[in-house]
């Protein structure tokens, strides 16, 4: 079985040297395929040899000392602590200060939230999709960071853009019920509205008072050979966001 290389973006935003971040991407030859590429999620109905060589491929490449601390995600605000092997825990994000431990998440239009302080002494990794923002995942995992707000630093993945996010009256005002402010988020088009996921998320960052918020500029809907994409193809594989401390060399 043939594996491709890891093609990935890195987060563009203040942390130290030793902090390790990336995003994949998914390399895709044949875009309509909805596996085509370097999927990495073992729930999407993909061949589950396929997605265990990929895996390997991906610790292998970046040279991990084992594979990531993959979630279940749920689309809620439940953020644990890793601190060792063991079971995936049921969860939409992480954090560890550990040495050697990869945070983890999965997505294909949900924004990946990077997160780590200023210092570089822990790493977390958020998965934000409309109704993890709303259940309060991103307030949660800055609460739960071992750092004051004012030291944490994020940054949001490539994820859907709002030319791209169209969503029903009942999603913006579940947003409203939250924060009215967040109507600036909202383009009405016709009874519907193009909702701006990266900026609900970045606007709570932001009122979370942290030291650097900013986000990738990468629309996921829009490159069918570089993204996997669930509002375009539906069933499809996922990319995945990882970010880690090395151990010492």
């Amino acid at each position: 079985m043939n594996v491709a290389t890891t093609v990935s973006v890195v987060p563009h935003w203040p942390a130290p040297s030793h902090v390790r971040a990336l995003i994949t991407e998914r390399s895709a030859s044949q875009p309509e395929d909805p596996y085509n590429g370097f999927n990495l999620g073992n729930h999407v109905g993909d061949n589950p040899g396929r997605v265990v060589a990929h895996r390997l491929s991906l610790v292998q490449q970046l040279r991990l000392v084992g594979q990531p601390r993959w979630l279940t995600q749920v689309h809620g605000a439940r953020v644990c602590e890793l601190d060792g092997p063991g079971e995936e825990p049921v969860a939409d994000g992480s954090f560890t200060t550990r040495r050697d431990i990869a945070c983890a998440v999965l997505s294909a239009d949900c924004a990946p939230v990077f997160l780590s302080d200023l210092l570089g002494s822990f790493v977390g990794l958020l998965h934000a999709g409309w109704r993890g923002v709303i259940a309060g995942v991103i307030e949660q995992g800055i609460a739960r960071a071992p750092a004051k707000p004012q030291d944490i630093i994020a940054w949001v993945g490539p994820s859907i853009s709002q030319c791209a996010y169209e969503v029903g009256n009942e999603v913006r005002e579940q947003f409203l019920a939250v924060d009215p402010v967040d109507q600036k988020y909202f383009a009405r088009k016709g009874d519907r509205y193009m909702a701006d996921l990266p900026g609900l998320v970045l606007a709570r960052l932001r009122r979370c008072e942290i030291a650097f918020a900013a986000a990738s500029d990468c629309c996921t809907y829009s490159d069918s050979g570089r993204w996997f994409s669930h509002r375009r193809q539906g069933r499809c594989g996922r990319m995945a966001s990882l970010i880690w401390l090395p151990g010492a060399p």
